[in-house]
């Protein structure tokens, strides 16, 4: 039985304001619904953009920020029936982690199996579905062809280039440090471009001889866009899943013919696991590759919930390489 009455949560009451770590009563669960302990919140770069309220990321305020976790089950609202109090259970795209229990929809929830640890569940979750469905259903990655993946040491961009060579992929990797090109180049990547030193595409087209990458995976946005399109072959299709450096401005269609009939689409998860069944498989999928040792989940760092402000500010310096958790 749930003994406690009050909880701490971060709250945000206006766009750009402040992370505020406040108590409150414990939600009343409705029908469908499933009350968890959260043992770790993951923090994305869809949360500052929800925190500051860009545009087509706003929230109805004041809200709890915060689309993935993993804790244990406290208790079941009427009508659940895959889920029980102790089951330890894993969500993403779910708003309201960054709390001590936080209520998700049973068709939101997987089961997380017992040898893999919760803290690393948490970690995987969105990042790890987003690389799932990015190259195996935004763009079906085949053996042997030549991909182009954008901050390829931070917690998305690495975890696509493991999935990519574990399918025989030819990966080529942009970063900007030392540090950086290490923790890149231990997942075996081989061609490490430094956007620091040197020009993306003139080097991209060198090591392609000429022809250019068959995908593009772009989370950086603004500041990689026009390299990431002079990347591609004929035909090409940039994959553009996230903004970390803004934004991409406007832009005339026709440079896309110009340019060699490119393909660009702009995915969003939640459109990929809109079913239980598209959820189950995919995170199944990861934490299969994570007991198997072929998917090694990086965290960087860990936080209390009173430093969530330190975690978007660390976040946004674009400075850490693999995962950051707040741990209620």
């Amino acid at each position: 039985m749930l003994l406690l009455k009050i909880m701490k949560k971060i709250q945000i009451d206006k766009y750009g304001g402040t992370l505020n770590l406040i108590e409150a009563p414990v939600p009343i669960l409705q029908p469908g619904e499933v009350l968890v302990k959260v043992a770790a919140a993951g923090v994305n770069f869809i949360d500052t953009y929800q925190r500051a309220g860009a545009e087509n990321y706003q929230i109805n305020l004041p809200f709890t920020p915060g689309l993935e976790g993993a804790g244990i089950v406290e208790a079941v609202g009427d009508l659940v029936l895959d889920f029980k109090p102790g089951d330890r259970v894993a969500w993403a795209m779910t708003l309201g982690s960054y709390a001590e229990l936080a209520v998700i929809p049973e068709q939101k929830l997987v089961k997380v199996p017992a040898q893999i640890d919760l803290k690393i569940a948490a970690a995987a979750m969105l990042q790890g579905l987003t690389a799932h469905y990015l190259i195996s259903d935004c763009f079906k990655v085949l053996p042997k062809q030549n991909v182009l993946v954008h901050a390829a040491a931070g917690g998305t961009g690495n975890l696509i280039c493991q999935l990519l060579l574990a399918k025989g992929a030819r990966v080529i990797a942009t970063t900007s440090s030392d540090e950086k090109a290490k923790i890149i180049s231990a997942t075996g990547v081989k061609d490490i471009i430094r956007y620091d030193r040197e020009a993306i595409s003139p080097k991209v087209l060198e090591l392609t001889n000429g022809d250019g990458v068959d995908v593009v995976f772009d989370g950086v946005g603004a500041a990689t866009f026009e390299e990431s399109l002079k990347s591609l072959k004929i035909r090409g299709t940039l994959v553009l899943f996230g903004a970390a450096s803004g934004p991409v401005a406007p832009f005339d269609l026709q440079r896309l013919n110009a340019l060699g009939s490119l393909f660009v689409t702009r995915p969003t998860l939640a459109h990929y696991i809109q079913s239980q069944a598209a959820l189950e498989m995919r995170a199944s999928a990861i934490f299969e590759l994570i007991s198997n040792e072929i998917l090694d989940i990086k965290i960087y760092s860990q936080y209390p919930l009173k430093d969530a402000a330190l975690a978007h500010q660390d976040l946004e310096s674009r400075k850490t390489s693999g995962k950051l958790l707040l741990v209620p």
